[in-house]
């Protein structure tokens, strides 16, 4: 590729910060680093960094090299992996961020993908922010609720999440079965005061004064050993609660109360051969765990 030698030179002096780090790790001399730079800022007609005394600041247009950069790294690695791939030996590194609630649906493939290739340095990243594809920020991301529409994310479903109402067998003890819907005298786990992203939002408002929480929250992992503690009643997911001997099932799973959750990748990166092996081993355990 036209440019790639002066391209890789960029990206080490941005992911650096200077010119002499970037030169050691190339193992050429400070001379050489500023004439690819210099040469790629004349191909492209830009200002790829700002000089000063501490090091190189990117320019807004270095963002964008270094996002293209980093891209092209991850494909020129796949590329030169494919042959090991052949042999079953992958390697690099994968990164895959999901809220920290859907675990329990993802580790068992990212167990069985590590079996297979072991030279694969898997990161799992738990957080609400939803990671940027499109700057490396991530491999692949688990997102819960609508269908993502970025028009260079490739995205597959995954699991719906369906949730009930439920409650330990301790609070049943101390407060009895709420029969035919009568929730009068009962205390909840969740939240009230403002509308969630979570699909049993609405009822929680609708059917619970602010009176009855036992204890305000929004965090579903939360949520879920609060319930089980006996603390309330309260929504769960039902992969997770039916496992649960402890737990007593107040109102069934329905539909509306259910959360999608896609696979998404970037279009640059989705054919690349460790994410297409993961992807076959979380798809497969998926189907499994949906029969």
């Amino acid at each position: 590729m036209k440019h790639w030698t002066e391209l890789r030179t960029a990206m080490l002096v941005a992911q650096t910060g200077t010119v002499s780090a970037a030169a050691s790790e190339l193992g050429v001399h400070r001379a050489t680093v500023n004439r690819h730079i210099e040469a790629l800022e004349h191909a492209l007609g830009t200002t790829l960094f700002h000089r000063h005394a501490r090091g190189y600041a990117l320019t807004d247009a270095g963002r964008d090299m270094l996002e293209v950069a980093s891209r092209a790294e991850d494909m020129f690695k796949d590329l030169e992996g494919r042959n090991r791939s052949r042999a079953g030996l992958l390697s690099g590194e994968l990164t895959i961020t999901a809220l920290g609630g859907i675990a329990s649906l993802i580790i068992p493939a990212i167990r069985k993908f590590h079996i297979a290739h072991p030279k694969i340095a898997v990161e799992f990243v738990a957080e609400e922010r939803l990671a940027k594809l499109e700057h490396g920020e991530a491999h692949i991301a688990f997102r819960a609720g609508p269908k993502p529409d970025v028009t260079d994310y490739v995205v597959l479903p995954f699991y719906q999440i369906r949730f009930g109402l439920y409650a330990s067998r301790d609070y049943i003890e101390r407060f009895g079965y709420p029969e035919n819907g009568a929730f009068e005298g009962h205390e909840f786990v969740g939240t009230v005061s403002r509308p969630t992203a979570h699909p049993y939002s609405k009822w929680m408002r609708t059917h619970v004064p602010q009176t009855s929480l036992s204890l305000q929250t929004s965090e579903v992992p939360v949520q879920f050993e609060a319930v089980c503690a006996g603390l309330g009643l309260g929504f769960l997911p039902e992969h997770e609660a039916q496992n649960r001997s402890e737990l007593v099932e107040i109102l069934p799973p329905r539909i509306r109360w259910a959360a999608n959750v896609w696979i998404v990748t970037h279009v640059d990166l989705h054919r690349t051969a460790k994410i297409q092996a993961f992807l076959r081993f979380v798809r497969k355990d998926n189907s499994q765990n949906s029969n």
